[in-house]
């Protein structure tokens, strides 16, 4: 799922088969980022044309410049053709790109969206290639959406989550000198910030990725494999009690019970000045500042909290992952692409351009003096995706979650609305689409 995706709405801000033969290692850590991934290979691949098919809005075109000049110049008589793609109605382009006979030669596509093409069988699994880059440092919530079956089709690029946005003066005025570290900490300092025509904190009813890390932290999800099929699991124990959490901090505030962060637009409601937290991606305190300029100074962020200090709270990661189609016509080359952005060279060049969390936990420390993305990158190592199915979509669609969520915000029995809930997401993962 593309950053842009990690808030619901259309002003929301910003989200492998046979075995590859690549040009060897290029280090014995296996990490293409010292040479920009042309390693020292022991037979390089003849010089091609390999187009790349990248989404707007995720790098910036001097990224871009930047990485297409070092390759080309590290793999001579090579030349990309990076081709920005729409998002809108990429899903039906893609699929048909995966089943023709003239695919580009690599593609950007949402990590939640990796088991949907893999599905189609035309994704190259490149399962034998997890060492060569890494993968045991990969980020889970990348790095598992991208692996169907045992097999990895999708190669984790970067990286975004959610956050602690919250107002210094108002901590300040409330005598909070530290950001809580736990949730009970959470609780009770939101509890002393509620007061005096304030929010603790200002949570919409139907933040649902809220409430999954929620779940998530409880050993729960929001839906799991059954045999051979999907089954729905917010009439769970441990999605309960991620609910009755998410209830207690919902009142700490006035956000509404039937909407979620996008009506109205959160950041809107927090430029105000008078809600002490929101929870949102680090980006959205441009929009806040937008909407109010003298907010600028009085904008701090911190991970989710989790239940003990040593670990943050689980968040959803949203971001990209690479895939090499079946239908490439150079494979060898595509693979290069694709392991110079994995590596630890673009990766910092990334971090530090985009302000994303890369692709590796040990890269974290390159967002250091970017607070905001350096607490994402703290979250982002406890960081999950959805339900890694290829109907997930179908789930989001008519989202039961959000109407759950609503239905036990207002007083339903949360059993009772769990079962209807947990039944039509099972319904939505087990339809044929």
């Amino acid at each position: 799922m593309r950053p842009s995706r990690l808030l619901p709405g259309a002003a929301a801000l910003v989200l492998a088969v046979t075995a590859l033969t690549a040009c060897g290692s290029s280090s014995d850590s296996g990490d293409s980022g010292a040479t920009g991934g042309t390693g020292g290979s022991a037979k390089s691949p003849a010089p091609a044309k390999l187009t790349v098919w990248i989404m707007r809005g995720s790098m910036s075109d001097g990224f871009l410049g930047r990485f297409k000049s070092d390759f080309e110049a590290g793999h001579k008589g090579t030349t990309l053709d990076i081709q920005i793609q729409e998002w809108d109605g990429i899903g039906q382009k893609i699929t048909s790109a995966l089943a023709s006979n003239d695919a580009p030669d690599v593609m950007e596509v949402g990590n939640t969206q990796v088991a949907q093409y893999a599905a189609s069988g035309g994704v190259k699994d490149l399962t034998d290639k997890v060492t060569d880059l890494q993968g045991a440092d990969w980020i889970p919530g990348l790095a598992d959406p991208g692996k169907i079956d045992g097999k990895q089709f999708g190669i984790p690029w970067y990286a975004a989550n959610r956050v602690v946005v919250y107002n210094k003066d108002l901590f300040s005025k409330a005598g909070i000198t530290t950001p809580p570290k736990t949730r009970d900490e959470w609780i009770q300092d939101t509890t002393k910030l509620n007061t005096g025509g304030n929010d603790g904190i200002y949570l919409p009813g139907q933040t649902w990725y809220a409430l999954a890390g929620f779940i998530w932290d409880e050993g729960g999800d929001l839906a799991v494999k059954d045999g051979g099929n999907w089954k729905g699991a917010l009439d769970t124990p441990q999605a309960k009690a991620g609910m009755e959490f998410y209830k207690r901090l919902q009142a700490l505030g006035k956000g509404p019970k039937d909407s979620d962060e996008a009506k109205p637009l959160q950041a809107d409601v927090f430029a105000k000045g008078k809600s002490a937290q929101i929870i949102s991606v680090p980006g959205g305190a441009d929009a806040i500042i937008k909407a109010n300029p003298a907010m600028k100074d009085k904008i701090g962020f911190f991970p989710i909290p989790g239940k003990t200090a040593d670990k943050p709270g689980a968040v959803f990661t949203g971001g990209s992952d690479l895939v090499i189609p079946e239908a490439s016509r150079h494979q060898e080359l595509a693979y290069e692409v694709v392991k110079a952005l994995a590596g630890t060279k673009w990766q910092t060049d990334m971090a530090k351009e985009m302000s994303y969390v890369p692709n590796r936990t040990s890269l974290a420390g390159v967002l250091s003096g970017n607070e905001g993305a350096s607490v994402m990158a703290v979250g982002a190592a406890n960081g999950h995706a959805t339900p890694n199915s290829p109907n997930w979509a179908a789930v989001e669609a008519n989202n039961p979650i959000k109407q759950y969520m609503t239905q036990v915000l207002t007083g339903a029995d949360p059993d009772a609305a769990g079962k209807t809930a947990s039944a039509a997401i099972t319904k939505a993962l087990n339809t044929a689409s």
